[in-house]
């Protein structure tokens, strides 16, 4: 066995990957003749007359580690086999079982997607192939109607290279050449709230070689959280303390409606042409009720005090778009591809915040937003085989984003004092340019090169009544990948990269308009918040290397080590500023450019089935993955001075089998990410809990075309909060919020026919 298989495979044994028996040096014993004998089928009896043969279709595609296999940069596959396997209802369950890859918010609830563990932003989304606009989220997007997940690690010049933690594209479903049809209904539970759902996908062809496919989705979605926030405050001076306790519920009711689809037209023997809708539409309402007791009670109370505060809110938002995506093949070796996309979304919010007083109502605040989004995008690329082994792409890219939005903030139904010099209306645009190039090619049996180069440049602005902001920046960033096969057939590999990518910032954040907390008192830990129009894209340098092995029955073995430095870094800083909106100074959170960081990490993976180590073991699907990172961020005092939101690590395990003797099948995953303490500021302190989401499923095969589903989703159940320690000089304010978390039980009745 070559050493670095050896080195791998320890460093997964160390880690608790891989049973004992993998660290062996030899491979395992051949089974004996006997077992190894093909066994003789049993003859069936021949049909009766008059009795008709069910028609049996066999299909196939490739694989997740086929497709994985043949990239020269890192690539990751979920396909639609795992991503349908433990029933989950939204994506970032689904992704949250891939090495190195984390999630925002309360256990079982999905979240915010981040790989490495680096915060918002770092991680590149697209959703086949492209941006989607702001107010857009994964989470809006059911894993029905998904045909498979891309990750790569690593940037490429043709996905772009606003991605330093990597990139993923999620592919919606495709328009295969066949009669299907696909419904699934059921509903889930979670302390007592019945959330039903239903859907339909229907692929067919018609005429002379065309295809389509229509997915449609509806869900309703109850819940129910405890709210539990405390705060104390420290006066430093006088050494007294002040604490402030928040104790409440908040039920949210969502309904959603979702539409894909593809149309696949062959125009003629070279040429294609595919259209592509997507349609969200969904509609949410939330209630909140919370009590709040300040010890000791202040003397004489401050303006604006209150002990209770109850809120009631609704949001509708909206979103079609359509793709056009046409290919024509010229000749043997040149390809070209032209795709082309608009949009829309629309979003509309209203809340109404009633503060009371020993039962009396204060202060009623009343927040209307209008949000209106056009975007378009725009795409060429030409694909040609150069001889001797050189594939080259070249390709153009242009995409743009407007937002006109509607604010309108009334306090006890007058305008909040404050906010005129600033209007209701905001309008805001992004443009971005790109063009990029990339070879590859292969050397002998064994080496596989990549090598490109791309170049983007936005301009953003907003403008308001007073004030007009703009910001222009570029990136050239050059990437070379390499591949090198450690044997004729592919089963053991390296790979390595070395890239440059960028984080530009959010257009929310460009925007100066600000928001003003009306929490009282008005401390460090309840600042305004604000944007900041200069703000300047971070710049990543990369370094990635990977070994790979492949094994006999399906699954593999990889350890990855990645590396990144990252100047012109963007954190949300907390300052004490005198503002146009308030007589006397505020606390005011904007983003910044704060210097330089680094991050390293090391990514293992171990996916195999259990009898490929023990010759009388039950073919068990085994999966399991363990990453480990560290950062540092320069001019912020350790030791716990990383990159926003990244944990030490994060690990997974999990198995599926399905029984012999009875159509079931069981399975199980633990997800576990430790707490976190972050130093995110010189005054500023940041805390995440710890998580452990155990989830699991049986799935019940009725028929050949029918089957129940029975899944549960974070069976662990555990308290989440995130908190926060600020030092201001004057005062030490610490604080902490969340909550319980809880089971969501789920029935599924799924049919294809």
């Amino acid at each position: 066995m070559h050493p670095l298989r050896l080195t791998a495979t320890a460093a997964l044994l160390a880690c608790g990957a891989l049973p004992p028996a993998l660290a062996q040096t030899t491979p395992p014993a051949a089974p004996d003749a006997a077992a190894s004998a093909p066994t003789q089928p049993t003859p069936r009896p021949a049909p009766r007359a008059g009795e008709q043969l069910k028609r049996v279709e066999i299909s196939g595609t490739a694989s997740d580690e086929s497709i994985r296999k043949a990239s020269t940069a890192s690539k990751i596959v979920v396909t639609r086999e795992e991503i349908e396997k433990f029933g989950d209802s939204t994506l970032g369950e689904v992704l949250k079982r891939l090495p190195g890859v984390t999630t925002g918010g309360r256990p079982g609830r999905g979240g915010d997607i981040r790989m490495r563990g680096m915060g918002g932003g770092y991680t590149q989304i697209l959703v086949n192939g492209e941006r989607m606009p702001p107010g857009f989220s994964l989470d809006q997007l059911p894993p029905e109607q998904v045909e498979r997940i891309e990750v790569l690690r690593a940037p490429t010049a043709e996905y772009g290279t606003r991605a330093v933690a990597g990139t993923i594209n999620v592919v919606l479903r495709e328009a295969l050449k066949k009669r299907l049809n696909e419904f699934r209904a059921g509903f889930a539970t979670e302390r007592g709230q019945i959330s039903p759902g239903i859907g339909w996908s229907r692929n067919d062809n018609f005429g002379d070689g065309h295809a389509y496919n229509l997915t449609v989705n509806a869900m309703q979605a109850k819940r129910i959280d405890d709210v539990i926030n405390d705060t104390v405050t420290r006066t430093l001076a006088t050494g007294t303390d002040s604490l402030v306790v928040s104790r409440g519920r908040s039920d949210e009711d969502r309904k959603a409606l979702n539409l894909t689809g593809r149309v696949q037209f062959k125009l003629n023997a070279t040429d294609t042409l595919a259209l592509q809708p997507f349609v969200v539409s969904s509609k949410s309402t939330t209630q909140s009720q919370l009590l709040q007791t300040t010890t000791p009670a202040p003397s004489p109370r401050p303006a604006g005090f209150y002990d209770q505060a109850d809120t009631d809110g609704d949001t509708r938002f909206n979103m079609a778009r359509l793709n056009a995506q046409w290919q024509s093949r010229l000749s043997t070796d040149t390809r070209v591809e032209a795709r082309a996309g608009i949009g829309r979304a629309r979003a509309d919010s209203h809340s109404l915040r009633q503060e009371r007083l020993a039962g009396a109502a204060t202060r009623l605040q009343d927040d209307t937003t209008a949000s209106r989004d056009s975007n378009w995008s725009a795409l060429a690329k030409l694909s040609h085989n150069l001889g001797n082994d050189h594939a080259l792409v070249t390709g153009v890219e242009a995409e743009g984003t407007t937002r006109h939005q509607n604010r309108v903030t009334l306090v006890n139904g007058l305008p909040q004092p404050g906010l005129d010099d600033f209007g209701d209306d905001l309008d805001a645009s992004s443009t971005r340019y790109a063009a990029y190039a990339q070879d590859e090619w292969n050397v002998g049996k064994q080496w596989d090169f990549y090598a490109g180069a791309r170049w983007e440049g936005i301009t953003t602005r907003s403008t308001g009544a007073s004030y007009d902001a703009r910001n222009r920046s570029s990136v050239f960033t050059p990437l070379a990948h390499a591949r090198y096969k450690l044997d004729e057939r592919g089963r053991d590999m390296i790979r390595a990269s070395l890239t440059r990518s960028y984080r530009s910032p959010q257009l929310q954040d460009l925007i100066a308009r600000p928001t003003i907390n009306s929490q009282v008192p008005h401390q460090a830990n309840t600042p305004d918040r604000a944007g900041n129009p200069d703000l300047k894209p971070e710049l990543a340098t990369g370094f990635e290397i990977g070994y790979e092995h492949y094994l006999t029955k399906g699954g593999l073995l990889s350890a990855n080590f990645f590396a990144r430095r990252i100047s012109n870094l963007m954190r949300t800083v907390t300052a004490l500023e005198t503002v146009p909106w308030s007589a006397t100074p505020r606390w005011v959170a904007r983003p910044q450019n704060i210097g330089k960081a680094s991050t390293a990490g090391l990514e293992l993976e171990a996916r195999f089935r259990l009898d490929e180590y023990f010759e009388d073991a039950l073919p068990i699907n085994v999966r399991s993955n363990f990453s480990f990172f560290t950062s540092k961020v320069d001019g912020i005092p350790g030791p716990n001075n990383h990159i926003d939101g990244q944990p030490k690590g994060t690990a997974n395990l999990g198995a599926d089998y399905r029984l012999r003797s009875l159509p079931l099948t069981l399975g199980a995953s633990l997800n576990w990410t430790p707490a976190t303490t972050i130093q995110q500021t010189l005054i500023t302190e940041s805390t995440a809990s710890r998580k452990a989401v155990l989830d699991a499923f049986a799935l019940w095969a009725i028929n050949t075309e029918q089957s129940l589903r029975l899944s549960a989703t974070n069976l662990s159940a555990m308290d989440y909060f995130t908190g926060s320690v600020i030092s201001t000089g004057d005062q030490l304010i610490t604080s902490r919020s969340g909550g319980p978390s809880y089971t969501q039980w789920q029935l599924r009745w799924e049919m294809k026919i």
